[in-house]
């Protein structure tokens, strides 16, 4: 039995695998905080599905698969800001415009090129199968966002959580936001090697709302939003080795596992403590 459990170790890919899911979980979760705090969970989203047309673009004109999505990501974003800048509609209902438009644009220009890139390694990313080169990528992408994420690390808190009180104090929140959309959109493009477009707002997310539960004071938050997608990184590549499933699939079910574990049983904002608490004030 032990040798059986152990047998994944045996393989380099493995290894590597494990490596990969724990970085990429841990820079999401970092992420996930952030945008449950501002509640911008759409936004993870819809630039999770707006890179696909700059990933066909970038394959068209021969630069870094990476550089397209990180752009069309970032556009997305601008484009949502603008359009409800100047007009009436609400942010959200101009995010779900957006990106499904942006993500059907990629699909019809994905079906009129010839690649042998397999439109399902965009989709639902390919862990097990990651190139060095995307390796050293993601590792360079994350670097980057957990040294943003050092230096402007209060400034964001203060922006995600109260922009009105950013602006007294003298922030420029208007860079401020731009950093934060960077933030998310270099998120996404580490993201999609693991789990794909379609699966990598899971990511963005969940993590966020274990520690939303859980904790009081942001950085708590933080740590158990990181604790929660390491392990459930570590243990859904673990559990897809043996039963042939999609690693990325494995690791969005873990942490969905997680969080309902959680919503049940959190000690002060869980399903059964909130109910006892009524029980006890009637």
């Amino acid at each position: 039995m032990l040798d059986r459990l152990l047998e994944p170790l045996q393989y380099s890919f493995m290894i590597e695998a494990l490596g990969m899911a724990a970085l990429i979980g841990t820079v999401c979760a970092a992420m996930s905080c952030f945008l449950v705090l501002k509640g911008w969970s759409l936004m993870g989203d819809a630039l999770s599905h707006a890179v696909l047309p700059g990933i066909v673009i970038a394959y068209i004109i021969g630069v870094p698969l990476s550089l397209g999505a990180f752009v069309s990501g970032f556009v997305c974003a601008g484009a949502t800001g603008w359009i409800k800048a100047n007009s009436r509609i609400k942010e959200d209902t101009v995010m779900g415009v957006v990106f499904t438009g942006l993500f059907a644009l990629g699909l019809v220009m994905f079906t009129k090129i010839e690649t042998d890139v397999h439109l399902n390694h965009i989709l639902f990313g390919s862990l097990l199968g990651i190139e060095y080169s995307e390796m050293i990528q993601a590792l360079v992408i994350t670097s980057i966002a957990f040294l943003t994420i050092i230096i402007y690390g209060r400034d964001l808190l203060l922006y995600c959580f109260d922009i009105g009180q950013a602006k007294v104090i003298g922030l420029n929140t208007t860079v401020i936001h731009y950093i934060f959309l960077a933030l998310i959109s270099a998120t996404v493009v580490a993201s999609l090697q693991a789990v794909g477009i379609i699966l990598t707002v899971a990511m963005l997310i969940t993590p966020g709302c274990i520690g939303y539960m859980l904790c009081n004071s942001f950085w708590k938050m933080l740590g158990v939003a990181v604790g929660s997608s390491l392990i459930s990184s570590l243990v859904g590549t673990y559990i897809s080795y043996f039963i042939n499933g999609s690693t990325g699939a494995c690791i969005v079910l873990t942490q969905s596992f997680i969080f309902f574990w959680v919503m049940i049983f959190a000690p002060r904002y869980g399903i059964l403590s909130t109910r006892l608490r009524l029980r006890q004030v009637k």
